[in-house]
């Protein structure tokens, strides 16, 4: 053997080791867009109760300080004024609010949603 290939047999090389080079140039093929999957109707889960809770702030004080506490006692808390408050849904943070007064009654202006909301309930 001489090292060299004749033109029939570099051809053969190409063509059984799949290197041919016809389409290099071209992009790859993108692959198809998967179809977006169905929400699942969670309709059904609106009917369930759940409890809405607002809190204020909250302190960490030694049990002797607490019973050292009377009707003019201050308790600093850990939440500066003007500060959105936490909105939790059965003990768990939903939402960032402010205090608002309707027709006599207090509500909650939603200003934050905490994470993904309720959406990351859904599988």
């Amino acid at each position: 053997m001489t090292g060299q290939l004749s033109d029939n047999e570099f051809e053969n090389l190409i063509s059984e080791g799949d290197l041919s080079l016809d389409g290099a140039d071209e992009p790859a093929a993108a692959p198809a867009p998967q179809p977006q999957a169905q929400r699942p109707d969670l309709s059904f889960f609106g009917k369930i109760p759940v409890n809405v809770t607002l809190e204020v702030a909250s302190a960490e004080i030694s049990l002797k300080e607490l019973m050292e506490c009377d009707t003019s006692s201050v308790i600093v808390l850990d939440k500066v004024a003007g500060e959105p408050l936490d909105v939790k849904v059965n003990g768990t943070l939903f939402a960032k609010a402010e205090v608002v007064v309707m027709n006599g009654s207090y509500g909650l202006r939603i200003v934050e949603l905490s994470g993904a909301g309720l959406d990351a309930l859904t599988p």
